[in-house]
């Protein structure tokens, strides 16, 4: 599934980086796990607050998906989000929220291997399709007629 990271800094702004690589780690404990760049700005405000929440977009959310995938100041500016229970941004339209707390943080090569430990996972009742990455496009998960 393509997620959106999501989190707020020490002074409380909002920020969120597109991961298309985002994985379950455990079980028990519940553990998820995801890789971000080193050099990315946004992860780096995000894990200020040692918590973030995972925003499962749905396939229609093409637009936000790659807004969030770029570097910039305005990424939030038109999008609908409200706070979850840890305080990150859950952005409308998503079919589901993981938030969690940081657990752990490993340099490998250029990315780092960021774990969260799930604290609440909110799935949409009646949300559509999750999306995810296909040959470099996003695509929905429906089978083809």
């Amino acid at each position: 599934s393509v997620v959106i990271v999501t989190g707020l800094n020490a002074a409380g702004d909002a920020f969120g980086i597109t991961i298309g690589s985002f994985t379950s780690v455990s079980l028990d404990p519940p553990l998820v796990g995801f890789l971000p760049g080193v050099n990315s700005k946004s992860w780096a405000s995000i894990r200020e607050s040692g918590r973030f929440c995972v925003n499962v977009l749905g396939a229609d959310q093409e637009e936000v998906c790659w807004r969030f995938a770029k570097e910039s100041d305005d990424r939030f500016d038109g999008v609908k989000w409200s706070h979850s229970p840890l305080k990150s941004p859950m952005i409308d339209g998503s079919v589901a929220f993981i938030d969690c707390t940081t657990e752990s943080s490993s340099q490998i090569g250029d990315h780092l291997f960021v774990v969260g430990r799930v604290q609440s996972l909110v799935a949409v009742a009646g949300a559509g399709d999750p999306m995810v990455f296909s040959k470099g496009a996003v695509v929905t998960t429906s089978p083809l007629p």
